[in-house]
């Protein structure tokens, strides 16, 4: 792999008219055994599936004219192509498909073969709407270059080695890293489950060797949001916002917490 980054004049930042048909792109969505990303295509048709919970949430800005991307762990790709949608130059998605949701069979999980469904449906060329099989483990400046902004949503849990990754991820970040996981403040496995986590401002990380956490032997860590903001602002980031996605969760998918860090050459004035 080279560092492969965009022509500011060739690459476009609208999707042309999807050359799809609407019975073709509908009959093609329904063949794939399952989607994680509820995703919006051409002719009002959207995939079935059932993340993100709550777009807004993210806090990621309307607008990202002109920016370079990188979207880890993109699963079907629903943030990539809203960064797309949203004005960026170019976006690279990796993913290693090592997650499968604890019950999810192999056979189900298609690998790129969604993602690059709703590429061709939206009609991204593959230099603007990049795709590559890679860890995070083995991202270094060299090979893609340098992101104005990078996107690691349900990523950090899934991995053995978290901050090493952030600080991976610190190297290839120009201005903003935007992170989403699972945390502990209202769910802890080992204290009783939901309603029994670390309120407060906690600066707790729990370990789980096998599947305590959601049945899923992928999930390795899992942090209080007060510990996921300093994690992040460890990795190189001079200022770091965390929130959650909801003050009183109701279930386990909705114990969430989300950060974004700044890098110091970049703060906005008003921080």
């Amino acid at each position: 792999m080279t560092n492969r980054q965009a022509d500011p004049v060739a690459v476009r930042t609208v999707a042309p008219a999807s050359a799809m048909d609407a019975d073709t792109l509908s009959r093609r969505v329904a063949s794939f055994p399952y989607w994680y990303h509820r995703i919006e295509l051409p002719h009002g048709i959207v995939t079935p599936g059932w993340a993100p919970l709550n777009v807004d949430s993210y806090r990621v800005p309307e607008r990202l004219d002109g920016k370079r991307v990188l979207d880890i762990g993109a699963w079907d790709g629903f943030w990539t192509f809203e960064a797309l949608r949203r004005g960026a130059q170019q976006v690279v998605a990796i993913d290693d498909f090592s997650d499968y949701l604890g019950t999810l069979q192999e056979q189900d999980r298609k690998a790129w073969d969604n993602f690059d469904l709703c590429r061709e449906a939206f009609g991204y060329s593959e230099d603007q709407c990049q795709r590559y099989n890679l860890s995070v483990y083995d991202l270094k400046p060299e090979t893609f270059g340098g992101f104005d902004y990078v996107f690691a949503f349900g990523l950090l849990y899934h991995l053995r080695h978290p901050l090493l990754a952030l600080d991976l991820i610190g190297a290839v970040c120009r201005e903003r890293l935007y992170v989403e996981s699972a945390i502990l403040d209202d769910f802890s496995p080992y204290r009783g489950g939901l309603k029994h986590g670390y309120a407060g401002g906690q600066m707790v990380m729990e370990f789980y060797p096998d599947d305590q956490y959601g049945g899923n032997s992928t999930n390795w860590w899992a942090p209080t949001l007060h510990c996921l903001a300093h994690m992040v602002r460890a990795a190189g980031f001079a200022k770091v916002d965390g929130w959650k996605l909801t003050e009183a969760p109701a279930n386990l998918p909705q114990c969430r917490g989300f950060a974004c860090g700044y890098k110091q050459e970049a703060l906005p004035a008003t921080l």
